[in-house]
C-alpha cells in the first residue's frame, strides 16, 4: 500500500479502452486503481471487468454511494468481486453529498453519520451464501470530519479522504489510531507553467467547492470563505500539487510522513480531459 495508486474516472472510455488503461497502470507499477461512483458506470460491475483484464492491481471503489444500493446488495457485490479477483478488491463506501443524493436522486440525506452507522450494521447482518473470497474486502469510509473519521476507526478498516491536504492526513491519523488504513487521494498537475496549472486547479476547486462536505472540511482546516471564493494561491496549492515530478513526489511523501497508509494520485490534465492522463502517470510511475 506504500506504493502509490491511481484515482481516476474511466467513464469516458469504452470497455476495451478502460481495460487497456488498467493494464497500463498495472504495468507502470502502481498498486491500485480507484474508481468513483457518480452518474456513470456502476462501479462493482466495471471493476469486475477491469479485474479480468489485470493480474496484480488492487481495484477499489472511491467511493460506492450507500444511498444508491441496499446494504445487502453492497455486501454481495463486494464479496463477489473480492472472490472473483482473488482478493484484489477494497470497498470504499460513503454518504456522498446532499446535492447529489437529494437533488439528483430524490433521496433523503438526513443525518449522514447515523445513516452510515445503521448501514454498516445492516451490512454486517446481511446473509451471504456465495463462495468466500480468499481475502475479505476491507471496508474504508469516505471520511473528512472528525465524527466520520471516528466511526471509520470504530467500525471499518480505515478511511478514504478525498480532496484534502497533508495537514488533514495528520489529523485523520490521530483520530484513526496507528493501525487503520488511511488511503488519501491527491490531485496532481504535472506542469511548471504556473498560469496553466493554476487555471486547471481552479476548475477543480470551483467544481468541488459547490459541495458542502468539501467546503466545510476546508474551513475546518483553517481556510476562510474569502480564500475559497477567491481561489487564493495558498489554499489552492495546499490542495492540488503542481510542478515537476520532484515537486509532486515530495507532496506524496508529505502524506506518508503525516500518517497515510496509501496515496492515490488523480492526474488533472491542463486541457480538462475527462480521461486518465497516461502521460502524467508514465512520468510519475513507481516502476
Amino acid at each position: 500500500m506504500r506504493v502509490p495508486g491511481v484515482w481516476t474516472f474511466t467513464d469516458a472510455l469504452g470497455a476495451r479502452e478502460a481495460a487497456d488503461v488498467a493494464r497500463r497502470i498495472e504495468a507502470l507499477g502502481y498498486s491500485a486503481l480507484w474508481h468513483p461512483e457518480t452518474v456513470g458506470r456502476e462501479p462493482f460491475s466495471h471493476l469486475a471487468h477491469l479485474a479480468g483484464a489485470t493480474d496484480t492491481l488492487l481495484l477499489a471503489t472511491g467511493i460506492a454511494n450507500l444511498y444508491n444500493r441496499h446494504p445487502g446488495a453492497m455486501k454481495q457485490a463486494a464479496m463477489t468481486l473480492a472472490e472473483q479477483s482473488d482478493g484484489r478488491f477494497l470497498n470504499g463506501i460513503g454518504v456522498s453529498h446532499r446535492p447529489l443524493v437529494e437533488g439528483l436522486r430524490g433521496l433523503s440525506y438526513d443525518k449522514p453519520l447515523t445513516a452510515m452507522r445503521t448501514y454498516l450494521d445492516a451490512m454486517d447482518a446481511s446473509p451471504y451464501a456465495g463462495p468466500q473470497p480468499a481475502e475479505p474486502a476491507p471496508v474504508v469510509l469516505a471520511a473528512l470530519g472528525p465524527k466520520m473519521l471516528a466511526l471509520a476507526a470504530e467500525r471499518a478498516a480505515g478511511a478514504h479522504p478525498y480532496f484534502t491536504t497533508p495537514e488533514h492526513t495528520r489529523r485523520a491519523r490521530e483520530i484513526l489510531g496507528p493501525d487503520k488504513l488511511l488511503c488519501v487521494e491527491q490531485k496532481v498537475i504535472l506542469s511548471t507553467d504556473e498560469a496553466a496549472a493554476r487555471a486547471a486547479a481552479h476548475q477543480q476547486t470551483e467544481r468541488y467547492g459547490a459541495l458542502p462536505n468539501y467546503r466545510n472540511n476546508w474551513k475546518r482546516l483553517g481556510y476562510t470563505e474569502e480564500q475559497i471564493a477567491a481561489n487564493d494561491p495558498a489554499f489552492v496549492d495546499d490542495l492540488i500539487v503542481w510542478g515537476d515530478g520532484g515537486t509532486i513526489r515530495a507532496r506524496i511523501d508529505e502524506h506518508y510522513a503525516a500518517g497515510a497508509t496509501h496515496v492515490c494520485i488523480q492526474p488533472i490534465s491542463l486541457e480538462g480531459r475527462p480521461t486518465p492522463d497516461l502521460d502524467v502517470l508514465e512520468a510519475l510511475a513507481p516502476a
